[in-house]
């Protein structure tokens, strides 16, 4: 077994291996082995970092040595420190990572320009794993930097596909913007005296407007690489331009490092929080949890889908936080522990069943050449193992039990219903009200990905290229079914994963759930078995013997012949797969609701005239009101401002000195006052 204390050292030399191999990708380059050597390595050296974190987190999750290299900023240096919170997510990380490269073994092998995307992976890794590490604020902002620039590269790697440049112009905007404000939030907090170190700025003691404006600043940088709303537009932009397997991790595991950055924030460094603040973090949820869930719902492309969907995923991580946040705020610490467990569960169920549905996506991709949907359809008898992964991912991620997903939704519930003991009349009606948004992206996303699924599946393909779809390769169809049986255990066991989280919890606020171990019958109970309890194994059972029970019945008592015939055609024997329920049309109903006022839908219909042959056409036209409603104003004036400035560089030199002079007169005149 390995000593806890060399479990910091293992995973910064996992690092430098990561550096290693991007090294090694440049020096190959477009050798055939590329591929297989840089993503078989690439697997490897995950897996020795996620060992080397859970066996810190089995541990206890108490901090390591910290470790301290004389670079960086003078007389500071770079410290990287590993306690129990950094275990978690450096676990949730490799474990991507590690699934993530043994899919791109065979799904790599499509790739047309691998040099665009092999050298950055490892660095992303690399980088991504190194925010989590970080010990001082500059060491993060330089990983948190570093990250988002080797992540952007991987958006750019088909840049010759129509909209990704703007997809990596966005992204890499957005990303700017809130690495500067996570710049002015560490700012404010090291203070005059410039103490940087986490260990300094956790024993500081701020002002009320210092911490709001710290909280307003995390939440504009963290939420922006999330995806929070209104910070959320380059999402459903990168996610699909990025190759897939990097999209499962930008997805799964990137957001869930903003996540990190918030939790280190505002749990560990700011200090006791004020019971407002919850209420900003829980309206920010909920408002993302549903417009993510509906602007999903209305999606063609598959992986646009995806993207939206981590969207809403967020929104109800953050409707956890900002739970946690009001209870610890008025010391509820059951109530803390509770909500906090959730937060973190729902971290690592996210990882794994959007990682699984984005495996799905770049099957289906690499299969047909199509992400939209109205151009797939009865891929369920040409891809088997993609669909039955694919289903096991919208199932969890549609909080159904006995998979994942449901249990760390149904934690959240729970803990939504311990606020009614909350002292403040503003958290009683924000609680349940975000409670009732949280209902109704949990039933939109169901309808989400039955449509999801049902189009992408099921019925008769649509399109050649759907008709003529092969299997994937064994490499995609190993790494989809270890996340889906991965989905299935942490869905009949959370128990076990419950009592290993209790460590973070007690890390940062001083207690934790009740010992899940104990429990008979591998049930949970949040708080009191009188209040509520949950049993995912014994669900699993059951479905499992009535699906036996019904299937045995059907076939011992139902006909002994075998009789195909065409599927029901309404009436209409019509041969065309255009008869079929499109992917517009099964989201036709929610659009009619919702529609007019979120996304200002106007459905066009023309029509021919009598004796025209010519076919009818159906056009809905939507907007993204958060675009046009901040980010177009924005754009319009920079460029104006730009258009403006740009006579600048035509001035004479007598100009050039003249406008010179006067900057000179200014400055010194704002000098003199300011003294």
């Amino acid at each position: 077994m390995m000593p806890p204390a060399m479990t910091l050292p293992i995973i910064l030399f996992s690092v430098c291996g990561f550096l290693g191999l991007a090294v090694m990708a440049v020096a190959l380059g477009s050798s055939r082995r590329a591929t297989p050597v840089l993503y078989g390595g690439a697997s490897i050296v995950s897996l020795v970092a996620l060992i080397a974190s859970l066996i810190q987190l089995v541990a206890g999750g108490h901090v390591t040595p910290g470790l301290t290299l004389p670079m960086g900023v003078p007389w500071i240096g770079v410290h990287f420190r590993l306690d129990a919170l950094s275990s978690f997510f450096v676990a949730v990380i490799d474990l991507g990572a590690a699934v993530a490269s043994l899919y791109a073994i065979g799904y790599g092998r499509h790739e047309h320009e691998p040099l665009r995307v092999l050298p950055f992976y490892p660095a992303f890794l690399a980088g991504m794993n190194l925010v989590v590490l970080a010990g001082d604020a500059f060491t993060f902002l330089v990983s948190w930097e570093f990250m988002s620039l080797s992540s952007w590269a991987l958006v750019m790697a088909h840049h010759r596909d129509p909209g990704n440049i703007r997809a990596g112009y966005i992204y890499l905007l957005t990303a700017s913007f809130g690495t500067l404000c996570l710049l002015l939030a560490f700012g404010l907090m090291a203070g005059p005296a410039g103490g940087y170190t986490f260990e300094t700025i956790r024993t500081a003691h701020y002002s009320g407007w210092v911490a709001a404006l710290v909280l307003a600043l995390v939440l504009l940088g963290a939420g922006s690489k999330a995806g929070l709303v209104p910070l959320h537009v380059w999402l459903p932009l990168a996610h699909p331009a990025a190759p897939s397997h990097v999209s499962a991790l930008m997805s799964g595991v990137m957001t869930k490092v903003a996540v990190y950055a918030f939790i280190r924030v505002v749990f560990d460094l700011l200090g006791e929080p004020s019971w407002w603040s919850s209420m900003v973090v829980l309206a920010l949820g909920g408002v993302t949890a549903v417009l993510g869930v509906l602007y999903a719902l209305i999606q063609q492309d598959i992986k646009r889908l995806l993207a939206y969907s981590t969207v809403e995923n967020i929104g109800i991580i953050y409707i956890g936080l900002g739970l946690a946040l009001a209870f610890q705020a008025n010391g509820v610490t059951a109530g803390t522990a509770l909500a906090l467990t959730a937060v973190l569960l729902h971290v690592l169920n996210h990882s794994l069943f959007k990682s699984l549905l984005f495996f799905g996506a770049g099957a289906v991709l690499s299969a047909t050449g199509e992400r939209d949907m109205d151009r797939l359809g009865g891929l369920i008898h040409r891809m088997p193992v993609t669909a039955f992964t694919f289903l096991v991912g919208s199932v969890a991620i549609s909080a159904l039990p006995p998979l994942n997903g449901f249990v760390s939704e149904w934690m959240t519930f729970q803990a939504i219903l311990l606020s009614p003991n909350l002292p403040q009349w503003g958290l009683k009606f924000m609680i349940p009200a975000v409670g009732a948004l949280l209902a109704l992206s949990a039933a939109l996303a169901a309808a989400c990905f039955v449509r999801g699924f049902g189009i992408t599946f099921l019925g008769r393909p649509r399109a050649q290229a759907a008709a003529q779809a092969r299997e994937t390769d064994r490499f995609s169809q190993s790494a989809m079914l270890l996340l889906a049986l991965l989905c299935l255990l942490a869905g009949i066991l959370p128990g076990v994963v419950i009592d290993a989280l209790a460590p973070v919890i007690q890390s940062l606020i001083g207690g934790r759930m009740p010992l899940q171990g104990n429990v008979p019958w591998l049930s949970i109970v949040p708080i009191a078995a009188s209040r509520s309890s949950y049993n995912g194994l014994l669900v699993f059972l059951f479905i499992a013997a009535s699906a036996w029970i019904a299937a045995l019945a059907i076939h011992r008592f139902a006909s002994h012949a075998v009789r195909r015939s065409a599927a029901w055609d309404c009436g209409y024997p019509d041969p065309s797969p255009l008869t079929q329920y499109s992917a517009g049309s099964f989201s036709q109903p929610i659009r009619r609701i919702y529609g007019a006022t979120i996304f200002e839908a106007r459905e066009r219909i023309e029509m021919p005239a009598p004796g025209d042959t010519g076919p009818a056409r159906f056009r809905v036209d939507l907007k993204d009101l958060v675009w046009d409603w901040l980010y177009a104003p924005i754009a319009g004036i920079v460029n104006f401002t730009a258009g403006r400035l740009n006579h600048l560089q035509f001035l004479t030199i007598r100009r050039y000195l003249s406008l010179v002079f006067v900057a000179l007169i200014v400055l010194l005149l704002v000098l003199a006052i300011w003294m």
